[in-house]
């Protein structure tokens, strides 16, 4: 056969394929730089390198956006919440699942082109503070790359889902935990990891995309002092901390989440976490600001080396994170053009910074604020309340340690001005344990988070609040009877999608918040959507699937939407034909028990509550209150209570997610458990 056959051959066999194997045009920097004007792909994390999460397709508009309807959908092997915003490439969807599983879909036809595992230990959830979640992947030069819960950064083949690579990110004796999504800049993959709460230092990490080797790491807190640096910014940090425990608890400053990169300025971003513990009085008793938690910084991708940082929460007691998203844009201010990064972080106020210098512009509260009057535009420091510290007496204060915006992303829309923030309302409850706290193997806050006994359902709330970044208030805000609302998408069709907590998909004009479009999802949508265009036709896309910390950990209020766990991969167009199956009604099965009976005096249900806050609550909920993703402990059948202890110190449940605590409780204090558990199951059943 000569060679032109061949080649005709060969080019005949590909367009027979469900989806192209060439890969003609290979997702890299270029490639991502070009999605700015063309819509048509989504080749990372928030779209483009500015992460607005903003797209120019123009097929859906608000004019037409009551005729969306569902184009395919597939029901995948999960029973964990997804946050993963999927990746369009070339007719094929990637996404990422719980337990840091990866899939490739055909774009056309819903079908699974493969699916990647990487083996977790399941015990490892027990240092996964907020569900075994992932929130997606990054493509470059035909390959796909995640991180996962125990660590490792991974390498797979695009066309095929074999793993390349494997790099262990963290030191496996500690408990790391990776879930966000990895980003890729000048061929570097760059990864954090999280962990505070249990005692780990921060950091993130650029390591080369073709060979998986580490470039550069960047640490966020100092270490030991007795030891060198590892890099000069960390000496400068070391002067904001104060006493000699800081660095033993770990000191926190995790960067999960966000990242955002300025290819004009060679500029990474990246949003850093809470100290470790959240109470500042355990970890650093004579104050200090605690560099670089909870911090905005700016670093140069070659060489890893700090241009300019700004702290959101200065000496941060709160869990007041500024992981949320960075978004890039151009705004007009005082008549100059700036270029500015915007984010919402937990702590409740709006920040529009100059990306060139890190000076402060503007900040305002966008929502329920009372840990601080104001930030202070000359200093950039936060006006303190009396007491928002909590130092000599509990205090009732919003944002909670949920946040004012938690990681559900927000998105900007140029058009409009606009950025679409996923609001959320919920009061936190703080107590210095001061002098009286002691680490263990599990959630550490110094701040008595596990005193919680539950979060009522009137007392929260969500929203979608439309902000304009240059008058710095709200433009309009559609509210919502629960809070955990997903990340938001926004287009040129004058469109902002969003999925809601109580299950349903919708889409609302741009310009006035006006809602034009619902959709029924029947569970709990908590992930980003986004949008492509394929075959002449635009899609939205997005992850559906109730879970995440909330709803693990939030009781009455997380069961307020009324929704659970079904996993799904939802795909809409126009006029699509599409639909889903009818939920199956799940019929309650008997419980095997007669009336419980609680024999633990007054003192030792007190004790087993308190260890039921420590170990158990950050996955079981407050009260024993499960959220509708995993087993209501108060509704435990006899036979499972009956090897509850098995359960507990020798973890034979683990392959499951129900780790072993054999190395931090005993015999005589999982019965105190149980026994909490069961006059949890005596009030549940007196209210009824």
């Amino acid at each position: 056969m000569s060679h032109y056959l061949q080649q005709l051959a060969l080019s005949s066999a590909l367009a027979l394929m469900p989806w192209s194997l060439s890969y003609a045009a290979p997702v890299n920097q270029q490639a991502i730089l070009d999605t700015v004007t063309d819509g048509a792909e989504w080749l990372s994390h928030g779209r483009t390198y500015a992460e607005q999460r903003f797209s120019p397709l123009t097929e859906i508009t608000d004019k037409n956006a009551d005729q969306l309807n569902l184009a395919w959908s597939i029901d995948l092997a999960n029973n964990r919440g997804l946050e993963s915003t999927p990746l369009f490439h070339e007719g094929v969807l990637y996404a990422t699942l719980s337990w840091s599983r990866a899939i490739a879909v055909d774009a056309k036809t819903g079908k699974i082109l493969w699916t990647f595992d990487p083996q977790l230990d399941r015990g490892d959830a027990r240092y996964a503070c907020c569900d075994v979640v992932n929130r997606g992947v990054a493509l470059w030069e035909g390959k796909v790359f995640m991180g996962t819960l125990d660590g490792r950064l991974i390498a797979l083949d695009a066309k095929t889902g074999e793993q390349l690579w494997s790099e262990q990110t963290t030191d496996p004796a500690q408990p790391y935990s990776i879930t966000g999504a990895p980003r890729v800049v000048k061929g570097k993959v760059i990864i954090g990891n999280g962990g505070s709460e249990y005692g780990v230092r921060g950091y993130f990490s650029a390591y080369d995309a073709q060979t998986g080797k580490m470039d550069w790491r960047f640490y966020t807190v100092p270490g030991d002092p007795s030891q060198p640096y590892e890099h000069p910014e960390l000496e400068a940090a070391a002067k904001t901390w104060s006493g000699d425990s800081y660095w033993k608890l770990g000191g926190g400053g995790t960067a999960w989440d966000s990242m955002a990169y300025d290819p004009e300025l060679d500029l990474l971003y990246v949003g850093t976490g809470n100290a470790a513990p959240w109470n500042r009085e355990v970890r650093s008793p004579e104050g200090g600001d605690n560099l670089y938690v909870s911090s905005i910084l700016a670093i140069k991708p070659d060489t890893g080396r700090l241009a300019w940082h700004y702290q959101v929460t200065p000496g941060d007691s709160w869990d007041f994170t500024a992981t949320q998203q960075i978004t890039l844009a151009e705004l007009e201010l005082e008549g100059k053009m700036r270029k500015v990064l915007m984010q919402a972080p937990k702590n409740g106020f709006f920040y529009v910074i100059d990306r060139e210098t890190g000076e402060l512009l503007s900040a305002e509260k966008f929502g329920k604020v009372t840990w601080a009057e104001r930030i202070d535009l000359a200093t950039g420091r936060p006006v303190e309340t009396d007491n928002a510290r909590y130092k000599d007496e509990p205090i009732v204060m919003w944002p909670s340690p949920f946040g004012a915006h938690n990681w559900h992303p927000m998105s900007y829309n140029p058009n409009t001005g606009l950025v679409y923030i996923p609001y959320q309302e919920v009061p936190g409850v703080y107590r210095n344990e001061g002098k009286q706290f002691e680490p263990i193997k599990a959630f550490n806050t110094g701040s008595a988070f596990g005193d919680a006994t539950e979060v009522p359902a009137e007392v929260v709330s969500g929203a979608l609040v439309a902000w304009d970044p240059v008058k710095q208030q709200q433009a309009w805000r559609v509210n919502y009877d629960n809070y955990w609302n997903g990340g938001t998408l926004t287009t040129a069709g004058n469109l902002v999608f969003q999925g809601t907590a109580d299950g349903y998909m919708k889409a609302y004009s741009a310009d006035k918040g006006k809602e034009l479009w619902s959709f029924d999802a029947q569970t709990g949508v908590i992930a980003g959507p986004i949008t492509y265009q394929f075959e002449g036709e635009q899609y939205v896309a997005v992850m559906a699937g109730w879970g995440g910390v909330a709803p693990l950990v939030g009781g009455d209020a997380a069961l307020k939407p009324g929704v659970k766990n079904i996993s799904r991969l939802l795909v809409f167009k126009l006029n699509g034909e599409a639909r889903l199956p009818k939920p199956v009604m799940a019929s309650l099965p008997p419980t095997g028990r007669d009336q419980v009976t609680v024999t633990a005096n007054e003192a030792e249900l007190a004790e087993g509550q308190r260890l039921f806050g420590a170990y158990c609550m950050i996955c079981h909920g407050v009260g024993a209150v499960s959220g509708g993703v995993i087993p209501d402990l108060r509704k435990t059948t006899e036979a499972r209570r009956e090897v509850f202890e098995q359960i507990v110190l020798d973890g034979i449940l683990a392959p499951v997610g129900m780790p072993s605590f054999k190395d931090s409780l005993d015999t005589q204090q999982v019965t105190l458990i149980k026994e909490y558990i069961k006059s949890r199951e005596q009030a549940m059943e007196a209210k009824q």
